[in-house]
Protein backbone atom coordinates (compact mmCIF):
# COMPACT_ATOMS: atom_id res chain seq x y z
CA UNK A 1 0.00 0.00 0.00
CA UNK A 2 2.67 2.50 0.82
CA UNK A 3 3.79 2.34 -3.00
CA UNK A 4 0.97 4.20 -3.70
CA UNK A 5 1.35 7.16 -2.18
CA UNK A 6 1.76 10.29 -3.94
CA UNK A 7 2.64 13.52 -2.78
CA UNK A 8 -0.29 16.16 -3.49
CA UNK A 9 -0.15 19.54 -4.23
CA UNK A 10 -3.48 20.84 -4.80
CA UNK A 11 -1.85 24.52 -6.24
CA UNK A 12 -0.25 22.44 -9.34
CA UNK A 13 -3.66 22.49 -11.25
CA UNK A 14 -4.19 26.16 -10.93
CA UNK A 15 -0.47 27.33 -11.94
CA UNK A 16 -0.43 25.35 -14.54
CA UNK A 17 -4.13 26.32 -15.67
CA UNK A 18 -5.11 23.71 -18.41
CA UNK A 19 -8.88 23.36 -18.85
CA UNK A 20 -8.70 20.67 -20.85
CA UNK A 21 -6.84 18.52 -18.24
CA UNK A 22 -10.49 16.96 -16.58
CA UNK A 23 -11.47 16.30 -20.31
CA UNK A 24 -8.27 14.33 -20.28
CA UNK A 25 -8.46 12.36 -17.24
CA UNK A 26 -12.02 11.48 -18.42
CA UNK A 27 -11.01 10.38 -21.30
CA UNK A 28 -7.90 8.69 -19.93
CA UNK A 29 -9.26 4.77 -19.56
CA UNK A 30 -11.15 4.88 -22.53
CA UNK A 31 -10.65 4.18 -26.24
CA UNK A 32 -10.33 7.46 -27.19
CA UNK A 33 -7.34 8.59 -25.23
CA UNK A 34 -4.69 8.95 -28.51
CA UNK A 35 -6.86 11.27 -30.02
CA UNK A 36 -7.43 13.91 -26.90
CA UNK A 37 -3.75 14.06 -27.13
CA UNK A 38 -3.96 16.32 -29.54
CA UNK A 39 -5.92 19.14 -27.43
CA UNK A 40 -3.54 19.17 -24.52
CA UNK A 41 -1.62 22.51 -24.00
CA UNK A 42 2.37 22.64 -24.78
CA UNK A 43 4.28 21.55 -22.10
CA UNK A 44 6.53 24.30 -20.20
CA UNK A 45 9.83 24.96 -19.81
CA UNK A 46 11.24 23.44 -16.55
CA UNK A 47 13.82 25.44 -15.35
CA UNK A 48 15.80 26.44 -11.59
CA UNK A 49 17.26 29.79 -11.06
CA UNK A 50 19.73 30.71 -8.74
CA UNK A 51 21.41 34.25 -7.59
CA UNK A 52 25.01 35.35 -6.03
CA UNK A 53 26.01 38.42 -5.80
CA UNK A 54 27.42 38.61 -8.93
CA UNK A 55 25.11 36.92 -10.92
CA UNK A 56 21.81 34.73 -11.49
CA UNK A 57 22.47 31.31 -13.24
CA UNK A 58 19.82 29.89 -15.18
CA UNK A 59 19.18 26.30 -15.97
CA UNK A 60 16.20 25.46 -18.22
CA UNK A 61 15.62 21.93 -19.84
CA UNK A 62 15.38 21.73 -23.52
CA UNK A 63 15.42 17.67 -24.68
CA UNK A 64 15.85 16.86 -27.91
CA UNK A 65 16.76 20.39 -29.85
CA UNK A 66 19.51 21.04 -31.48
CA UNK A 67 21.51 24.69 -29.97
CA UNK A 68 20.81 26.57 -33.34
CA UNK A 69 17.08 26.10 -32.68
CA UNK A 70 17.10 28.13 -29.00
CA UNK A 71 17.57 31.69 -28.48
CA UNK A 72 17.50 33.83 -25.81
CA UNK A 73 17.07 37.52 -25.92
CA UNK A 74 17.47 40.19 -22.51
CA UNK A 75 16.25 43.27 -22.22
CA UNK A 76 16.60 44.73 -18.63
CA UNK A 77 16.28 42.48 -16.31
CA UNK A 78 13.83 40.75 -18.60
CA UNK A 79 14.97 37.22 -19.19
CA UNK A 80 13.03 35.18 -22.94
CA UNK A 81 14.01 31.96 -23.63
CA UNK A 82 12.31 30.50 -27.17
CA UNK A 83 12.67 26.73 -28.33
CA UNK A 84 11.93 25.47 -31.84
CA UNK A 85 11.21 21.40 -31.63
CA UNK A 86 11.14 20.14 -34.63
CA UNK A 87 9.25 16.26 -36.04
CA UNK A 88 11.57 14.60 -37.71
CA UNK A 89 9.37 12.14 -39.74
CA UNK A 90 10.20 9.16 -40.07
CA UNK A 91 7.29 6.36 -41.75
CA UNK A 92 8.15 2.62 -42.71
CA UNK A 93 5.92 0.80 -44.88
CA UNK A 94 3.26 -1.44 -43.11
CA UNK A 95 3.49 0.65 -39.76
CA UNK A 96 0.61 2.60 -38.33
CA UNK A 97 1.24 5.52 -35.30
CA UNK A 98 -0.77 4.43 -32.81
CA UNK A 99 0.00 7.07 -29.69
CA UNK A 100 2.12 10.33 -30.06
CA UNK A 101 3.19 11.84 -26.52
CA UNK A 102 5.96 13.63 -28.19
CA UNK A 103 5.86 17.59 -28.45
CA UNK A 104 6.79 19.39 -31.61
CA UNK A 105 6.55 23.00 -31.69
CA UNK A 106 7.64 26.49 -30.40
CA UNK A 107 7.73 26.54 -26.45
CA UNK A 108 8.74 29.54 -24.55
CA UNK A 109 9.63 30.83 -21.47
CA UNK A 110 9.40 34.64 -20.35
CA UNK A 111 10.31 35.55 -17.35
CA UNK A 112 11.54 38.98 -14.90
CA UNK A 113 15.02 38.93 -12.53
CA UNK A 114 14.47 41.59 -9.30
CA UNK A 115 17.83 43.26 -10.74
CA UNK A 116 19.05 44.09 -14.81
CA UNK A 117 21.34 41.74 -16.86
CA UNK A 118 24.57 42.71 -18.10
CA UNK A 119 24.22 41.19 -21.41
CA UNK A 120 27.29 42.39 -22.64
CA UNK A 121 28.96 38.85 -20.10
CA UNK A 122 25.73 36.85 -20.71
CA UNK A 123 26.79 33.20 -20.73
CA UNK A 124 24.88 30.62 -22.57
CA UNK A 125 25.68 26.93 -22.91
CA UNK A 126 23.72 23.70 -23.72
CA UNK A 127 24.53 20.05 -23.61
CA UNK A 128 22.83 17.09 -22.64
CA UNK A 129 19.51 18.87 -23.10
CA UNK A 130 19.96 21.73 -20.73
CA UNK A 131 21.02 25.26 -21.29
CA UNK A 132 22.63 26.90 -18.96
CA UNK A 133 22.64 30.97 -19.04
CA UNK A 134 25.13 33.08 -16.63
CA UNK A 135 23.50 36.42 -16.37
CA UNK A 136 25.55 38.58 -14.53
CA UNK A 137 24.18 41.72 -12.60
CA UNK A 138 24.41 45.46 -13.89
CA UNK A 139 25.99 47.61 -11.39
CA UNK A 140 22.95 49.61 -9.72
CA UNK A 141 24.13 53.32 -10.60
CA UNK A 142 20.73 54.13 -11.98
CA UNK A 143 18.68 54.40 -8.47
CA UNK A 144 19.24 57.46 -6.15
CA UNK A 145 17.45 58.05 -2.74
CA UNK A 146 16.51 61.69 -2.04
CA UNK A 147 15.81 63.05 0.95
CA UNK A 148 11.96 64.74 1.72
CA UNK A 149 12.03 68.29 2.96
Amino acid sequence: MAGNLSRFDPFKAIARFDPMQEMEDFFKEGRWSPSTRRFGSEPMLKMDVSETEQAYTVKAEIPGVSKEDIKVAIEGNNVSITAEIKKVHEEKEGENLICSERYYGQQSRHFSLAQDVDESKAEAKYHDGVLELVLPKKANTGRKQISIQ
